[in-house]
């Protein structure tokens, strides 16, 4: 998130009916093999490497997988927050067993997914749904229905994510199967992150924050249910996500050793 590159097209006024939100436009850049996504400024909401359109191109985006180092074999899982549709669609080729969703108020991000980040159409596993993260979490019927919640909610001035009230925090964690787990991402160096860091410890039996990476990010690891770290288990299991994803696995052990 915290990564300026130039937009290819120069920010104009959104104009939607009043009775619609109002969003900033989605705007493209691209250099050196990768494709970026804005919202109308030079902040990047999202990238995709063009050959390797599946791969977590961003190493924060990449961070927001530490769920797979206690969670194996994951049923369900939601994004809040489309971006370029990165870890959506990483989880959906990785884990063909298990249903993912994906909540994005803006259809016009839906929209340029499909067109140009290669978020595949909806199936029997896969549901972008467009609509607001707060309702979502605050459904009844999604509560308790996700092993695992990756969050990942800003507009186009980056001040912070959108939803941080410690009432959203205790929603995602309504949404939580037993043992489930949220990952957020902070910005590190920026008063929202000790609010929504404040939020998160309120809402969920343990929090851990991996180190910053890029130009501030911060991903958040909110249990459930409080976890044994057992470091030496977490290392055979980093071993296992390395071989099979080739994913940084064995920094994220270091950064939660580093943080407790």
């Amino acid at each position: 998130m915290l990564i300026k590159r130039k937009s290819i097209e120069q920010a104009e006024s959104s104009r939607k009916p009043a009775r619609k939100p109002k969003f900033a436009p989605v705007t493209l850049s691209e250099q050196d093999g990768v494709r970026y996504l804005h919202f109308g400024t030079e902040w990047v909401q999202g990238a995709m490497r063009i050959r390797k359109p599946d791969w977590p191109e961003l190493e924060y985006a990449q961070q927001m997988m530490a769920w797979t180092l206690f969670i194996k074999e994951p049923r369900n899982i939601a994004q809040l927050g489309l971006g370029t549709a990165t870890l959506t669609k990483f989880c959906y080729r990785q884990f063909p067993d298990a249903n993912v969703t994906a909540v994005e108020l803006n259809d016009a991000v839906i929209n340029i997914c499909a067109s140009m980040f290669k978020l595949p159409a909806n199936d029997e596993r896969l549901n972008v749904v467009e609509m607001d993260a707060m309702d979502f979490v605050n459904d009844d019927a999604n509560h308790g229905a996700f092993d695992v919640l990756q969050c990942d909610l800003y507009d186009a001035t980056a001040r912070g994510p959108v939803l941080d009230t410690p009432e959203f925090y205790q929603a995602c964690n309504a949404c939580l199967a037993d043992g489930g787990i949220m990952t957020v991402n902070l910005f590190g160096d920026h008063p929202s992150f000790a609010k929504n860091f404040k939020a998160m410890k309120f809402a969920f039996a343990h929090v851990i924050c991996l180190p910053e990476v890029h130009d501030g990010n911060v991903v958040a690891i909110c249990f459930r249910d409080r976890p044994a770290l057992d470091i030496e288990a977490l290392q055979a299991r980093a071993a296992e996500i390395v071989a099979a994803t080739k994913l940084p696995a064995k920094s994220w052990v270091k950064g939660i050793q580093s943080a407790e």
